[in-house]
């Protein structure tokens, strides 16, 4: 009589672990718009690749106040000259 036991599997700490919270990169490509502010903005977004999900918002909510920083500016700058109005001729 065999006391051999058939093949085990191996133990569960050899197994890795998924962390669903762990860092894990989206690799989301982030295309130059060309406006600094912008652009810094959205490289902010690089960080987030490298925290966990609990520190995601931080990051979001950093953007999101300078990408409205960025369109709150645009209201501020001058714009060009509004084209000067035609006179109609007078009867």
């Amino acid at each position: 009589m065999d006391d051999a036991v058939p093949g085990t599997p191996p133990a569960a700490e050899d197994e890795p672990v998924h962390d669903p919270a762990a860092p894990a990169p989206l690799n989301v490509p982030r295309t130059p718009t060309g406006d600094a502010g912008v652009d810094a903005a959205l490289d902010r977004l690089g960080d987030a690749d490298h925290l966990a999900t609990d520190g995601h918002l931080e990051v979001y909510e950093d953007v999101h106040r300078g990408l409205r920083d960025a369109l709150t500016a645009l209201d501020v700058r001058p714009g060009p000259p509004a084209p000067p109005m035609p006179h109609a001729p007078r009867s």
